[in-house]
Protein backbone atom coordinates (compact mmCIF):
# COMPACT_ATOMS: atom_id res chain seq x y z
CA UNK A 1 0.00 0.00 0.00
CA UNK A 2 1.23 3.54 -0.66
CA UNK A 3 0.45 6.35 1.11
CA UNK A 4 -0.10 9.01 -1.41
CA UNK A 5 -0.31 6.77 -4.61
CA UNK A 6 0.87 8.31 -7.80
CA UNK A 7 1.95 5.10 -9.36
CA UNK A 8 -2.15 4.09 -10.00
CA UNK A 9 -2.36 7.87 -11.15
CA UNK A 10 0.03 8.13 -13.41
CA UNK A 11 -1.37 4.72 -14.98
CA UNK A 12 -4.83 5.95 -15.63
CA UNK A 13 -3.52 9.57 -16.73
CA UNK A 14 -0.18 8.15 -18.57
CA UNK A 15 -1.14 8.32 -22.49
CA UNK A 16 -2.03 11.89 -21.97
CA UNK A 17 1.00 12.59 -19.41
CA UNK A 18 3.19 11.22 -21.97
CA UNK A 19 1.76 13.05 -24.88
CA UNK A 20 2.22 16.58 -23.32
CA UNK A 21 5.92 15.53 -22.15
CA UNK A 22 7.16 14.54 -25.71
CA UNK A 23 5.84 17.83 -27.05
CA UNK A 24 7.48 19.78 -24.65
CA UNK A 25 10.66 18.12 -25.68
CA UNK A 26 10.09 17.89 -29.31
CA UNK A 27 9.18 21.54 -29.29
CA UNK A 28 13.05 22.05 -26.96
CA UNK A 29 10.22 24.98 -25.79
CA UNK A 30 11.95 23.84 -21.43
CA UNK A 31 11.32 27.40 -20.39
CA UNK A 32 8.29 28.95 -20.43
CA UNK A 33 6.35 29.35 -23.21
CA UNK A 34 2.75 27.99 -24.03
CA UNK A 35 2.15 25.63 -21.85
CA UNK A 36 3.31 27.48 -18.77
CA UNK A 37 0.46 29.99 -20.06
CA UNK A 38 -2.17 27.58 -20.59
CA UNK A 39 -1.60 26.14 -16.90
CA UNK A 40 -1.63 29.67 -15.08
CA UNK A 41 -5.01 30.44 -17.41
CA UNK A 42 -6.69 27.10 -16.36
CA UNK A 43 -5.16 27.69 -12.72
CA UNK A 44 -7.08 31.10 -12.29
CA UNK A 45 -10.05 30.42 -13.80
CA UNK A 46 -10.66 27.27 -11.58
CA UNK A 47 -9.58 29.39 -8.71
CA UNK A 48 -11.46 31.97 -9.25
CA UNK A 49 -8.43 34.57 -8.93
CA UNK A 50 -8.02 36.63 -11.58
CA UNK A 51 -4.07 36.17 -11.95
CA UNK A 52 -1.95 33.17 -11.63
CA UNK A 53 1.66 33.32 -11.19
CA UNK A 54 3.33 30.39 -11.39
CA UNK A 55 7.04 29.92 -10.02
CA UNK A 56 9.44 27.10 -8.84
CA UNK A 57 7.93 26.04 -5.64
CA UNK A 58 5.21 26.69 -3.20
CA UNK A 59 8.20 27.87 -0.65
CA UNK A 60 9.20 30.70 -3.25
CA UNK A 61 5.93 31.60 -3.80
CA UNK A 62 5.50 32.65 -0.11
CA UNK A 63 8.63 34.33 -0.19
CA UNK A 64 7.54 35.62 -3.89
CA UNK A 65 4.24 37.34 -1.94
CA UNK A 66 5.79 38.88 0.74
CA UNK A 67 8.31 40.59 -1.15
CA UNK A 68 5.76 41.51 -3.35
CA UNK A 69 3.96 43.88 -0.39
CA UNK A 70 7.66 44.40 1.09
CA UNK A 71 7.16 42.62 4.24
CA UNK A 72 11.02 42.40 5.57
CA UNK A 73 13.17 43.19 9.03
CA UNK A 74 10.84 44.63 11.94
CA UNK A 75 8.07 43.18 10.77
CA UNK A 76 5.75 40.40 12.55
CA UNK A 77 4.60 37.62 10.85
CA UNK A 78 1.62 35.77 12.31
CA UNK A 79 1.98 32.37 11.72
CA UNK A 80 0.52 28.91 12.98
CA UNK A 81 2.81 26.99 15.05
CA UNK A 82 1.35 23.80 13.51
CA UNK A 83 2.51 23.91 9.95
CA UNK A 84 5.55 22.57 8.21
CA UNK A 85 8.30 24.85 8.12
CA UNK A 86 8.51 26.99 5.00
CA UNK A 87 5.59 28.65 6.68
CA UNK A 88 7.91 30.76 9.17
CA UNK A 89 10.85 30.17 7.16
CA UNK A 90 10.00 32.19 4.26
CA UNK A 91 9.21 35.45 6.50
CA UNK A 92 12.05 34.96 8.53
CA UNK A 93 14.42 34.09 5.29
CA UNK A 94 13.42 37.65 4.22
CA UNK A 95 14.22 39.63 7.66
CA UNK A 96 11.05 39.36 9.32
CA UNK A 97 10.28 37.61 12.31
CA UNK A 98 7.61 34.66 12.08
CA UNK A 99 4.94 35.00 15.73
CA UNK A 100 3.46 31.58 15.80
CA UNK A 101 0.35 31.30 17.24
CA UNK A 102 -1.37 28.12 18.41
CA UNK A 103 -4.17 26.15 16.49
CA UNK A 104 -7.51 24.76 16.89
CA UNK A 105 -7.42 20.97 18.29
CA UNK A 106 -10.70 19.67 15.64
CA UNK A 107 -9.31 21.76 12.52
CA UNK A 108 -5.63 21.84 12.69
CA UNK A 109 -6.00 25.53 11.62
CA UNK A 110 -5.18 28.92 13.01
CA UNK A 111 -6.98 29.90 16.38
CA UNK A 112 -7.93 33.34 15.86
CA UNK A 113 -8.24 33.62 19.71
CA UNK A 114 -4.70 32.61 19.90
CA UNK A 115 -4.27 34.97 17.18
CA UNK A 116 -5.40 37.95 18.22
CA UNK A 117 -4.14 37.50 21.73
CA UNK A 118 -0.61 37.63 20.29
CA UNK A 119 -1.77 40.82 17.60
CA UNK A 120 -2.09 42.48 21.30
CA UNK A 121 1.28 41.15 22.72
CA UNK A 122 3.30 42.73 19.66
CA UNK A 123 1.67 45.93 19.94
CA UNK A 124 2.14 46.26 23.61
CA UNK A 125 5.71 45.10 23.94
CA UNK A 126 6.37 47.48 20.31
CA UNK A 127 9.32 46.13 19.30
CA UNK A 128 8.14 44.71 15.77
CA UNK A 129 5.28 45.86 13.60
CA UNK A 130 2.61 43.81 13.19
CA UNK A 131 1.80 43.26 9.21
CA UNK A 132 0.66 39.87 8.13
CA UNK A 133 -1.07 37.11 9.05
CA UNK A 134 -0.36 33.48 7.42
CA UNK A 135 -3.24 31.44 6.96
CA UNK A 136 -2.61 28.09 6.30
CA UNK A 137 -5.30 25.41 4.46
CA UNK A 138 -3.66 22.56 6.75
CA UNK A 139 -4.37 19.03 5.27
CA UNK A 140 -6.82 20.48 2.84
CA UNK A 141 -9.25 22.05 5.02
CA UNK A 142 -9.83 25.87 4.68
CA UNK A 143 -9.19 27.76 7.54
CA UNK A 144 -12.23 29.91 9.19
CA UNK A 145 -11.52 32.84 6.61
CA UNK A 146 -14.21 35.11 7.82
CA UNK A 147 -13.10 35.10 11.19
CA UNK A 148 -9.66 36.07 10.53
CA UNK A 149 -10.40 38.53 7.78
CA UNK A 150 -12.09 40.36 10.57
CA UNK A 151 -8.98 39.84 12.55
CA UNK A 152 -6.95 41.53 9.48
CA UNK A 153 -9.55 44.29 8.64
CA UNK A 154 -9.47 45.27 12.68
CA UNK A 155 -4.90 45.84 12.99
CA UNK A 156 -4.88 46.37 9.47
CA UNK A 157 -2.79 43.07 8.45
CA UNK A 158 -2.24 41.65 4.87
CA UNK A 159 -4.08 38.05 4.67
CA UNK A 160 -1.47 35.73 2.54
CA UNK A 161 -3.25 32.45 2.22
CA UNK A 162 -0.77 29.37 2.46
CA UNK A 163 -3.11 26.63 0.26
CA UNK A 164 0.30 24.46 -0.26
CA UNK A 165 -1.96 21.83 0.77
CA UNK A 166 -5.51 23.24 0.36
CA UNK A 167 -5.81 23.29 -3.59
CA UNK A 168 -9.25 22.56 -4.11
CA UNK A 169 -10.87 22.83 -0.86
CA UNK A 170 -13.77 25.33 -0.44
CA UNK A 171 -15.00 27.82 2.12
CA UNK A 172 -18.67 28.79 1.90
CA UNK A 173 -18.68 28.50 -2.24
CA UNK A 174 -15.28 30.11 -2.46
CA UNK A 175 -12.21 28.01 -3.71
CA UNK A 176 -9.01 27.83 -1.72
CA UNK A 177 -6.61 30.09 -3.35
CA UNK A 178 -8.88 33.19 -4.13
CA UNK A 179 -9.69 33.39 0.02
CA UNK A 180 -6.84 35.92 0.68
CA UNK A 181 -5.37 39.55 -0.32
CA UNK A 182 -2.88 36.98 -2.18
CA UNK A 183 -2.60 33.23 -2.10
CA UNK A 184 0.10 30.91 -3.19
CA UNK A 185 -0.11 26.78 -3.43
CA UNK A 186 2.34 23.95 -4.16
CA UNK A 187 2.47 21.65 -6.87
CA UNK A 188 4.85 19.17 -4.64
CA UNK A 189 4.17 15.66 -6.29
CA UNK A 190 2.14 14.44 -3.35
CA UNK A 191 -0.10 17.39 -2.99
CA UNK A 192 -3.33 17.74 -3.76
CA UNK A 193 -2.89 18.78 -7.47
CA UNK A 194 0.99 18.16 -7.99
CA UNK A 195 3.52 17.82 -10.45
CA UNK A 196 6.26 15.68 -11.17
CA UNK A 197 8.76 17.52 -9.50
CA UNK A 198 8.71 21.08 -7.67
CA UNK A 199 6.39 23.88 -8.69
CA UNK A 200 4.37 26.54 -7.27
CA UNK A 201 1.66 28.97 -7.94
CA UNK A 202 0.90 32.59 -6.33
CA UNK A 203 -2.86 33.86 -7.08
CA UNK A 204 -4.27 37.67 -6.67
CA UNK A 205 -7.19 40.02 -8.09
CA UNK A 206 -4.60 43.24 -7.66
CA UNK A 207 -2.75 43.79 -11.49
CA UNK A 208 0.44 45.60 -9.90
CA UNK A 209 0.90 42.83 -7.47
CA UNK A 210 0.91 40.40 -9.97
CA UNK A 211 3.31 42.26 -11.79
CA UNK A 212 5.68 42.76 -9.17
CA UNK A 213 4.82 38.99 -7.80
CA UNK A 214 6.43 38.12 -12.18
CA UNK A 215 9.38 40.43 -12.02
CA UNK A 216 10.41 38.88 -8.50
CA UNK A 217 10.02 35.75 -9.68
CA UNK A 218 12.65 36.15 -13.06
CA UNK A 219 15.03 38.12 -11.61
CA UNK A 220 13.57 41.30 -11.34
CA UNK A 221 13.16 41.98 -14.86
CA UNK A 222 11.01 45.01 -16.63
CA UNK A 223 8.28 43.20 -17.98
CA UNK A 224 8.95 45.19 -21.35
CA UNK A 225 12.88 43.91 -21.14
CA UNK A 226 13.94 41.07 -19.66
CA UNK A 227 17.53 42.29 -19.41
CA UNK A 228 16.27 45.62 -17.83
CA UNK A 229 16.64 44.28 -14.27
CA UNK A 230 15.04 47.04 -12.35
CA UNK A 231 14.95 44.87 -8.92
CA UNK A 232 16.40 42.05 -6.79
CA UNK A 233 14.64 39.20 -7.63
CA UNK A 234 15.04 35.26 -7.86
CA UNK A 235 15.07 32.28 -10.06
CA UNK A 236 11.73 30.83 -9.45
CA UNK A 237 10.10 29.73 -12.75
CA UNK A 238 7.83 26.33 -13.03
CA UNK A 239 9.52 24.26 -15.85
CA UNK A 240 7.51 23.89 -18.81
CA UNK A 241 7.50 20.23 -18.44
CA UNK A 242 5.94 20.17 -15.03
CA UNK A 243 3.37 22.68 -16.30
CA UNK A 244 2.80 19.78 -19.87
CA UNK A 245 2.27 17.37 -16.70
CA UNK A 246 -0.02 19.45 -14.18
CA UNK A 247 -2.12 20.25 -17.38
CA UNK A 248 -3.87 16.50 -17.39
CA UNK A 249 -3.51 16.26 -14.27
CA UNK A 250 -6.04 19.23 -13.10
CA UNK A 251 -8.96 17.54 -15.04
CA UNK A 252 -8.59 14.94 -13.67
CA UNK A 253 -8.31 16.54 -10.47
CA UNK A 254 -11.43 18.39 -11.40
CA UNK A 255 -13.26 15.98 -13.15
CA UNK A 256 -13.45 12.84 -10.31
CA UNK A 257 -10.54 13.03 -8.23
CA UNK A 258 -10.92 15.52 -5.90
CA UNK A 259 -15.00 13.59 -5.41
CA UNK A 260 -12.94 10.86 -4.64
CA UNK A 261 -10.59 11.65 -2.15
CA UNK A 262 -13.56 12.96 -0.48
CA UNK A 263 -15.34 9.34 -0.66
CA UNK A 264 -12.18 7.61 0.91
CA UNK A 265 -12.45 10.35 3.53
CA UNK A 266 -15.59 9.22 4.11
CA UNK A 267 -14.84 5.64 4.23
CA UNK A 268 -12.28 5.94 7.06
CA UNK A 269 -14.83 8.12 9.42
CA UNK A 270 -17.45 5.90 8.97
CA UNK A 271 -15.26 2.76 9.65
CA UNK A 272 -13.24 4.66 12.44
CA UNK A 273 -15.72 6.47 14.07
CA UNK A 274 -16.94 5.31 17.76
CA UNK A 275 -13.15 3.97 18.54
CA UNK A 276 -12.62 4.86 22.17
CA UNK A 277 -10.41 8.23 22.70
CA UNK A 278 -9.63 8.18 18.81
CA UNK A 279 -10.53 11.72 17.25
CA UNK A 280 -11.38 12.07 13.68
CA UNK A 281 -11.11 14.79 11.22
CA UNK A 282 -13.70 17.63 11.89
CA UNK A 283 -15.31 18.93 8.93
CA UNK A 284 -16.93 22.28 9.61
CA UNK A 285 -20.55 23.11 7.68
CA UNK A 286 -19.43 24.94 4.63
CA UNK A 287 -16.38 23.67 4.39
CA UNK A 288 -15.11 21.13 1.85
CA UNK A 289 -11.67 19.85 2.27
CA UNK A 290 -9.05 18.38 -0.65
CA UNK A 291 -7.42 16.12 2.12
CA UNK A 292 -4.01 16.40 1.75
CA UNK A 293 -3.88 13.92 4.85
CA UNK A 294 -6.57 12.27 6.87
CA UNK A 295 -5.25 12.57 10.45
CA UNK A 296 -6.24 11.34 13.38
CA UNK A 297 -5.34 12.31 17.33
CA UNK A 298 -4.81 9.02 18.88
CA UNK A 299 -6.17 8.22 22.61
CA UNK A 300 -3.98 9.74 25.32
CA UNK A 301 -0.81 8.24 26.71
CA UNK A 302 -0.78 6.19 23.53
CA UNK A 303 2.51 4.93 22.35
CA UNK A 304 2.86 6.28 18.77
CA UNK A 305 5.60 4.46 17.54
CA UNK A 306 4.59 1.40 18.27
CA UNK A 307 0.92 1.90 16.41
CA UNK A 308 2.94 2.72 13.87
CA UNK A 309 5.38 -0.02 13.88
CA UNK A 310 2.45 -2.53 14.02
CA UNK A 311 0.57 -1.30 10.74
CA UNK A 312 4.05 -0.97 9.07
CA UNK A 313 4.66 -5.23 9.52
CA UNK A 314 1.25 -5.19 7.93
CA UNK A 315 2.25 -2.76 5.30
CA UNK A 316 0.16 -0.23 5.90
CA UNK A 317 2.59 3.27 5.38
CA UNK A 318 1.86 6.01 7.85
CA UNK A 319 3.42 9.83 8.88
CA UNK A 320 3.47 12.01 11.53
CA UNK A 321 2.27 15.85 10.65
CA UNK A 322 3.69 17.38 12.57
CA UNK A 323 6.17 16.05 15.21
CA UNK A 324 7.85 18.95 16.53
CA UNK A 325 5.98 22.52 16.76
CA UNK A 326 7.06 25.41 14.41
CA UNK A 327 8.77 27.39 17.43
CA UNK A 328 10.72 24.41 18.99
CA UNK A 329 12.71 23.96 15.60
CA UNK A 330 16.67 24.43 15.52
CA UNK A 331 16.63 27.15 13.16
CA UNK A 332 14.44 29.30 15.82
CA UNK A 333 16.32 28.53 18.43
CA UNK A 334 17.25 31.78 20.61
CA UNK A 335 15.49 33.79 18.91
CA UNK A 336 11.85 36.18 19.52
CA UNK A 337 9.97 33.30 17.28
CA UNK A 338 10.84 30.71 20.15
CA UNK A 339 9.52 32.44 22.62
CA UNK A 340 5.74 31.10 21.59
CA UNK A 341 2.81 29.62 23.83
CA UNK A 342 0.95 27.20 21.92
CA UNK A 343 -0.56 24.58 24.05
CA UNK A 344 -2.54 22.78 21.70
CA UNK A 345 0.02 22.59 19.00
CA UNK A 346 2.43 20.83 21.72
CA UNK A 347 -0.48 17.99 22.35
CA UNK A 348 -1.16 17.66 18.69
CA UNK A 349 2.49 17.23 18.20
CA UNK A 350 2.02 14.10 20.68
CA UNK A 351 -1.07 12.49 19.21
CA UNK A 352 -1.55 13.21 16.01
CA UNK A 353 -1.23 10.29 13.16
CA UNK A 354 -1.85 10.80 9.48
CA UNK A 355 -3.37 7.84 7.22
CA UNK A 356 -2.73 7.13 3.57
CA UNK A 357 -5.20 8.55 1.56
CA UNK A 358 -5.47 9.17 -2.28
CA UNK A 359 -8.44 9.24 -4.80
CA UNK A 360 -7.65 5.68 -6.03
CA UNK A 361 -7.54 4.26 -2.73
CA UNK A 362 -9.93 1.61 -2.85
CA UNK A 363 -12.88 0.83 0.25
CA UNK A 364 -11.30 -2.39 1.32
CA UNK A 365 -7.90 -0.87 1.90
CA UNK A 366 -9.67 2.20 3.85
CA UNK A 367 -11.27 -1.39 5.86
CA UNK A 368 -7.68 -2.87 5.84
CA UNK A 369 -5.98 0.60 7.13
CA UNK A 370 -9.20 0.71 9.86
CA UNK A 371 -9.54 -2.64 10.83
CA UNK A 372 -5.67 -2.98 11.40
CA UNK A 373 -5.60 0.60 13.65
CA UNK A 374 -8.30 -0.65 15.76
CA UNK A 375 -6.41 -4.16 16.29
CA UNK A 376 -3.43 -2.01 17.17
CA UNK A 377 -5.07 0.30 19.84
CA UNK A 378 -7.01 -2.55 21.65
CA UNK A 379 -6.00 -6.13 20.17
Amino acid sequence: MEFRDLKRQYEKLKTSIDNNIENIISSTQFISGEAVIAIEEALAEYTGARYCISCGNGTDAISIALLAYNIGPGDAVFVPDFTFFSSGECPAAIGATPVFVDVRKDTYNIDVESLECTIKKVIKEGKLIPRVVVAVDLFGLPADYDAIRSICNKYNLLLLEDAAQGFGGIYKGRKVCSLGDISTTSFFPAKPLGCYGDGGAIFTDDEKIAALCRSIAVHGKNADDKYDNVRIGMNSRLDTIQAAVLMPKLEAFKNYELEDVNKVADFYTEKLKGVEGLILPKIPDGYYSSWAQYTVQLPIKVNRKAIQEFLKNRGIPTNIYYIKPMHRQGAFLNTYSAMAECPRTDELCERVLCLPIHPYLKENEVDEVARTLKEALYG
